[in-house]
């Protein structure tokens, strides 16, 4: 009895060891023609493991590809499709850059800083409207993420400094009151805990 330790390791284990071994068996053949049938016929059982998919093209496609990286590349059969660059799998893919957004808040995020170049373009009481909404975010944002309360001066300076001095609260502005802030944000942490035990129970 050999164990499956001691067999070589599977290329492709998905597709398990009996479909592996057809595929050895294959590159061993000698007789293009004999070699033909028995790809075709490896293909057709690859299939059947996701019958669902074996009529679309896309996947018919990847059934070929997966065969010949399962052969390590020694097969040169006719195929529908061509056959995969063995390099290319082996390279790396391009470096993605992180994105470098320069928040000076952190607690505020991106949508802030979107909003507030949204309102910066705007005119007149429209303007003055999203610059409210605007500032009333940053105070809910700012108590959310410090579990504490802000003077509203704090949060005209950080609006002053994000909008580069562009937005301004007008004279009869009223914030949102911290304490509202902390009991809207105590009641949905209630209501969550309470819909998490009430599943638990279930």
């Amino acid at each position: 009895m050999q164990y499956n330790t001691k067999k070589n390791t599977l290329v492709m284990p998905e597709y398990g060891r009996h479909v592996h071994n057809m595929i050895s068996h294959a590159v061993s053949l000698k007789d293009k023609k004999t070699q033909q049938r028995c790809v075709e016929s490896i293909i057709s059982f690859m299939g059947q493991l996701n019958p669902h998919l074996r009529d679309v093209k896309a996947y018919t496609h990847k059934l070929w590809d997966h065969l010949h990286i399962m052969s390590n590349f020694q097969l040169n059969v006719e195929s529908p499709y061509p056959k995969p660059e063995e390099k290319k799998l082996y390279e790396k893919p391009p470096k993605m850059n992180y994105p470098s957004n320069d928040i000076r808040f952190s607690y505020y995020g991106n949508t802030i800083t979107s909003m507030i170049k949204k309102a910066i373009k705007m005119k007149d009481d429209q303007k003055e409207i999203l610059t409210g909404m605007i500032a009333n975010q940053m105070k809910k944002s700012y108590i959310l993420f410090n579990k504490s309360s802000v003077d509203n001066n704090v949060i005209k300076q950080h609006l002053h400094q994000l909008s580069n001095g562009e937005l301004k609260l007008s004279e009869d502005f009223v914030f949102i009151r911290s304490a509202s802030v902390r009991q809207t944000s105590s009641k949905k942490h209630n209501a969550k805990k309470k819909n998490f035990k009430k599943r638990k129970s279930n």
